[in-house]
């Protein structure tokens, strides 16, 4: 697997994300199309299979927990995740931790919306929040976000902003379809080990 330098100084302290990066522009061209299709392959594959598992466990939160199936920020808004969420219920907590709250997002990359592996989505407030802290931030949004990413898999739910800034650019410029099959073989075996997830 690919390993990235992260200047732990950077990382401790929050003050700079500091990977220049060699382009400013959204990532184009035939490494794209390919990607694109591998995602719908693999997309529809996941699609078909997540779905009974879906249902399982939208009927284990309804008879375990009060509240809807699928959860809204609306009255705390965009919050960067954390150890230990208040907001996770024991039967989230445990999807959380392999995963399972992920799998609807199949549908958002058979739609397009997303791909398999890339940068994850962020709220447009923390986006704005810490591209001022973080002038690299941005550069995240050069790619379609992904379900999984290099920053996931190296640095789980409570990843700072800086650290996730350096992954993310590291895998845009790094960018292939052999990385992209490494990062999902990596986000089975994080869901097998239960790292990164609490």
């Amino acid at each position: 697997m690919h390993e990235v330098e992260i200047n732990e100084s950077i990382v401790a302290d929050e003050q700079h994300c500091e990977f220049i990066s060699k382009i400013g522009v959204p990532v184009t061209g035939w490494k794209m199309d390919l990607k694109r299709c591998f995602d719908l392959a693999v997309g529809l594959l996941g699609t078909l299979l997540s779905v009974p598992i879906v249902i399982v466990f939208a009927i284990l939160i309804k008879l375990t927990s009060d509240g809807p199936v699928f959860y809204k920020q609306a009255q705390t808004g965009a919050i960067w995740a954390q150890k230990n969420d208040p907001r996770v219920t024991p039967v989230g907590r445990w999807m959380r931790k392999t995963r399972i709250d992920e799998l609807p997002q199949f549908w958002n990359v058979l739609k397009g919306d997303m791909s398999l592996v890339g940068p994850r989505p962020e709220r447009p407030e923390l986006t704005e929040q810490f591209s001022e802290r973080y002038p690299d931030f941005p550069k995240r949004l050069r790619i379609i976000p992904g379900i999984t990413g290099y920053a996931q898999i190296n640095g789980g739910y409570d990843i700072t902003p800086g650290a996730k800034c350096q992954y993310d650019n590291y895998y845009i410029e790094h960018f292939s379809i052999w990385f992209d099959i490494k990062m999902l073989m990596g986000t089975v075996r994080v869901i097998i080990s239960g790292d990164g997830a609490r």
